[in-house]
């Protein structure tokens, strides 16, 4: 049974310990890569790296491309009630959240993928 871990620093410690840290990455890529915002996060890159560069990311999107972050979120599939429950008030703060929130859906998508393969 999957069962999301509570922050990012958890999940992304899990997708290491699981040996899925690279799949993530990959999932990472194509579904940004599929909603037009390329990026391109290489493997090598370290979990707290990768958490400081989705941040800003996500940041940016918020800020100067709404519509493509709302595009970017249909296409990873992040909870629309998960999104609505977030304070909007701070975009510093709110940008974080996502990035765990994105995080969280793909890393589901990938101990899935590994489980039932």
């Amino acid at each position: 049974m999957f069962i999301a871990p509570a922050n990012t620093d958890l999940l992304l410690q899990e997708a290491n310990n699981e040996t899925l840290y690279d799949n993530l990455i990959v999932q990472l890529n194509k579904d940004f890569n599929l909603a037009n915002e390329a990026i391109d996060f290489p493997k090598s890159i370290t979990p707290e790296e990768l958490k400081i560069q989705l941040h800003e990311k996500i940041y940016r999107l918020i800020q100067y491309k709404f519509a493509e972050y709302l595009n970017l979120l249909y296409i990873i599939d992040v909870s629309e009630e998960e999104i609505k429950k977030l304070d909007g008030s701070d975009l510093v703060i709110l940008a974080e959240q996502v990035a765990f929130l994105i995080l969280k859906r793909e890393w589901q998508k990938v101990w899935f993928r590994n489980k039932y393969k």
